[in-house]
């Protein structure tokens, strides 16, 4: 049975019961095929969409240049999801940490840093994940799912409404839990959203490297940075660390680098996290522009950020070896950076993310250094 209300061509059909679409995670043509139904003028479209991915409305009362009864038509046959916060932690130097709840009960965590004239946006692309790198809170926890793109989305419309930066210059970095490039769907989708108020050049990609999502990253039409954690020099080294590194080696990841279409002026980041007496040797740097050579390349260098609960094995660098360590990339002309993670006292920092709270049991085949 249907109620009909007065709308814009007249009435209005709304079936008495129904399934609500959620207006960020509609299948493809489902969004349009309402709004053909409701009201089949090809800038309603246009106008929702504006609504959620430039103004971040919660629903479509808040669409004001929509006609009342069309905004009460998608109310009743729509909805925009979104996750709960169910905790939120600020550090001193203004870094904000929101943990985030989904229907199902999955927990992720999301980032807002703020800088010198803009914003960084910390995503998460899984609820957990099964690289399980020894050196990271949220591989110590284990796996967890896939996130979709409007869940992705749903944690920059989050932090950007909580924090007042709605028009604000900013940047996002899928950094946060999980494997980005094990979830390209998502992540595809959270990028596409993005693209309507960020700058693909402000968008920056963090993997493991997983080298089918890095072909799948490649062939976008417009491609977000990417950052790649190698994190050691050797292969043995690094599948120690990375146990992805057992299945895709780095000398085919760095291969597959060397070949990734980089628009003029654009490099690759690679991200190496400096753990003290494991990957932090001279040695170690003395060989990292030898691995390096031929890929446009700017090194981030970032100091282990220790966590006694889940990582009690590892221990951060000394600041002497940290400079001594970036003095010989600068040395060998790297492009390098230190990078001390902001919101370390909130467990905010990179690596630090949790999500869940207890251990999940380690995968088959996957060897964590800290017996977990």
């Amino acid at each position: 049975m249907a109620a009909a209300r007065e709308g814009p061509h007249g009435s209005v059909n709304v079936p008495a019961t129904h399934r609500r679409l959620d207006l960020l995670d509609a299948p493809a043509g489902a969004l349009e095929a309402l709004l053909a139904e409701l009201d089949p003028r090809p800038y309603r479209l246009q106008q929702v969409r504006h609504w959620l991915l430039r103004r971040l409305a919660t629903g479509p009362e808040e669409m004001s240049d929509l006609p009342k009864p069309l905004r009460a038509a998608l109310a009743e046959r729509t909805v925009v999801s979104q996750p709960t916060v169910v905790e939120e932690q600020r550090a001193a130097d203004g870094t904000v940490k929101v943990a985030l709840a989904y229907a199902d009960g999955a927990v992720v965590e999301a980032v807002a840093m703020p800088g010198e004239g803009r914003t960084t946006l910390c995503l998460s692309s899984q609820t957990g994940c099964a690289v399980g790198c020894t050196f990271c809170v949220t591989g110590a926890l284990g796996a967890g799912r896939n996130l979709s793109g409007g869940e992705i989305f749903a944690q920059y419309r989050t932090l950007v409404r909580r924090e007042g930066l709605l028009g604000s210059p900013l940047n996002v970095v899928f950094m946060g839990m999980g494997e980005p490039l094990l979830n390209p769907a998502g992540v595809g989708a959270a990028l596409e959203f993005l693209a309507e108020t960020v700058s693909p050049k402000r968008i920056t990609v963090s993997t493991s490297g997983i080298l089918p999502g890095l072909a799948w990253l490649a062939q976008l039409p417009r491609r977000p940075n990417l950052a790649v954690s190698l994190n050691a020099t050797t292969q043995a080294q690094r599948a120690a660390l990375m146990p992805t590194a057992a299945r895709w080696p780095m000398e085919a990841l760095l291969e597959a680098l060397r070949r990734f279409p980089l628009e003029r002026g654009r490099r690759i980041t690679v991200e190496y996290v400096l753990i003290g007496g494991i990957n932090d040797t001279l040695a170690d740097a003395a060989r990292l522009p030898r691995l390096l050579a031929g890929i446009p390349v700017k090194v981030n260098l970032i100091p282990f950020n220790a966590d006694a609960t889940y990582l009690p094995h590892l221990e951060a660098p000394s600041e002497a070896q940290v400079d001594a360590f970036a003095g010989v990339l600068a040395a060998a002309r790297l492009n390098v950076t230190v990078r001390w993670s902001r919101g370390r006292e909130i467990s905010g920092a990179c690596g630090q993310l949790r999500g869940r709270r207890a251990p999940a049991p380690a995968a088959p085949g996957i060897v964590r250094l800290h017996g977990a």
